[in-house]
């Protein structure tokens, strides 16, 4: 790249690209001399938190290493990949798991429902093990921010399992917008289909016998005991207030992960819940839009971000857009012959599909009739830029501007994969670009979206003393309670 490509295109924002990559981010190596990193060529021992659903496939996607050990209070759930791994060593609570096999691991995956994430990680933290943590980093604000103090304390390496920061796409996006391709962005949108289970719920699920085949003590974990329902596990916890986070927790640290890293986003100035539909005093609503305010960053103007969920396609567009137009997520195209997305997937339970395969099958038939129902727009002074789920299919709109568009060069490394990214820092490699120096203060803003659904106005953020300004109630959502015999550490 010539030097006057380099001043035409990457300095549109004067000294914004002096702290475009966050310290610690891309690129930064992290001491190859820091004790328990291992050669790359030597495998690590790896344990997992949650070996049924999202667990199963981040197993599978460090199955390069070597899987020793895991942990599911739910033995049916988890069964696959028991049969997967018959090396493994099994149990049902992982504080058992990591106190007996401490010096036999060396990572460990978390890949349990939202309300255990911040406590398992932290337990595998402070006994020196690397982390890779299923998104949202944790429930609550206060976990988050604990876990990226204690990662820094520990010097271990971390990734949060938002795959789509590691999409070239997401890159693509950032530099674009740094480009001034489109002009300064002071407002972004972001939609999903998005929930797929059961929200809104007026009344309480019906108590179950607990299946013979389920810790349910442990399933339940720091979260107030209640009697066990199969309307919370295996699959629909997350639209409950005790255990997860909603549409939110579940895809905006996907779909907003371009706009955080594209805009450098920080903390947020005021959250506020500008509309939502079957409100509940115990889960999540049916929809919501949730809009983020941001003050100025570098030299880049404040931003506003509007989050829309349970949409069926793209919000209202903004003036200049023609409806015709495909925002978002375009049409997946599957080869000839190839099963249907989520066919072959049955969990089990005697050849039947649990919820996640439904939830699959769902999702890949609304993509097909409406492949647009997930993506974001951000909108500049000089044209837009859209981009799918996971920050792919990053593309100027109108799409007769990509016609004879070529990309900027490239000013971010690209990663080898999400969770190769995270074995190779877990080796003494670079940092991963979802560290929880990063993944933590992300996860923040967007739980901050989370409290917001439960109050009515504006709330008024103040990140450095990690306080809602003007609503006292409010306040006593940003750190959880721990239910008697469970503990953060």
């Amino acid at each position: 790249m010539s030097l006057e490509s380099v001043s035409r295109r990457h300095f549109f924002y004067g000294s914004l690209l002096a702290g475009a990559v966050p310290a610690g981010g891309f690129g930064s190596q992290v001491s190859l001399k820091q004790l328990g990193y291992k050669s790359p060529n030597e495998k690590l021992n790896i344990a997992a938190i949650g070996a049924g659903g999202k667990g199963a496939s981040d197993i599978a996607g460090c199955a390069s290493e070597n899987i020793v050990a895991l942990a599911d209070p739910d033995s049916v759930r988890a069964a696959r990949t028991f049969q997967l791994h018959e090396k493994a060593t099994r149990y049902t609570d992982f504080r058992k798991m990591l106190d007996k096999e401490r010096s036999n691991i060396d990572a460990v995956i978390v890949a349990t429902p939202d309300h255990m994430h911040g406590t398992a990680a932290m337990w595998a933290i402070e006994r020196g093990k690397h982390v890779y943590c299923q998104k949202p980093l944790t429930r609550t604000i206060w976990e988050a921010r604990q876990l990226a103090q204690a990662a820094a304390k520990y010097k271990v390496a971390t990734q949060m399992g938002n795959q789509g920061y590691s999409n070239d796409g997401t890159r693509q996006c950032a530099e674009m917008i740094w480009a001034g391709e489109i002009g300064p962005v002071k407002e972004v949108h972001a939609w999903t289909n998005r929930p797929v289970w059961p929200q809104g719920m007026e009344k309480m699920p019906e108590e179950a016998a607990v299946p013979s085949t389920m810790d349910w003590d442990t399933w339940i974990g720091v979260a107030n005991m209640r009697p066990y329902s199969p309307a919370y596990a295996p699959f629909s916890w997350r639209g409950f207030f005790d255990f997860g986070c909603g549409a939110l927790g579940d895809m905006a640290c996907h779909i907003l992960g371009a706009p955080n890293m594209a805009l450098m986003l920080g903390a947020p100035t005021s959250v506020e819940c500008i509309r939502q539909e079957g409100k509940s005093t115990f889960a999540y609503p049916k929809k919501s839009v949730i809009k983020f305010e941001f003050a100025a960053r570098n030299n880049m103007p404040p931003v506003t971000i509007y989050w829309y969920d349970g949409m069926t396609g793209p919000p209202e567009r903004p003036k200049g857009l023609d409806e015709a137009e495909l925002l978002g997520d375009l049409p997946r195209q599957r080869p000839a012959g190839a099963p249907a997305p989520g066919a072959g997937q049955a969990g089990a339970r005697a050849g039947a599909p649990t919820g996640a395969d439904v939830a699959n099958q769902v999702n890949a038939r609304m993509a097909q009739a409406n492949p647009s129902s997930n993506g974001s727009l951000f909108v500049g002074d000089k044209g837009f830029i859209t981009t799918g789920t996971y920050g792919e299919n990053t593309r100027l709109v109108p799409s007769d501007k990509m016609k004879d568009y070529k990309m900027p060069a490239p000013l971010l490394t690209r990663s080898p994969g999400h969770y190769r990214d995270f074995i190779r820092a877990a080796k003494g490699g670079e940092r991963s670009c979802s560290d929880f120096s990063v993944a933590a203060p992300f996860t923040e803003w967007i739980l901050l979206g989370v409290i917001a659904l439960r109050f009515e106005g504006k709330l008024e953020w103040d990140s450095a003393k990690m306080r809602i300004t003007n609503n006292k109630e409010a306040n006593e959502l940003i750190k959880p309670n721990f239910r008697k015999g469970w503990s953060f550490v």
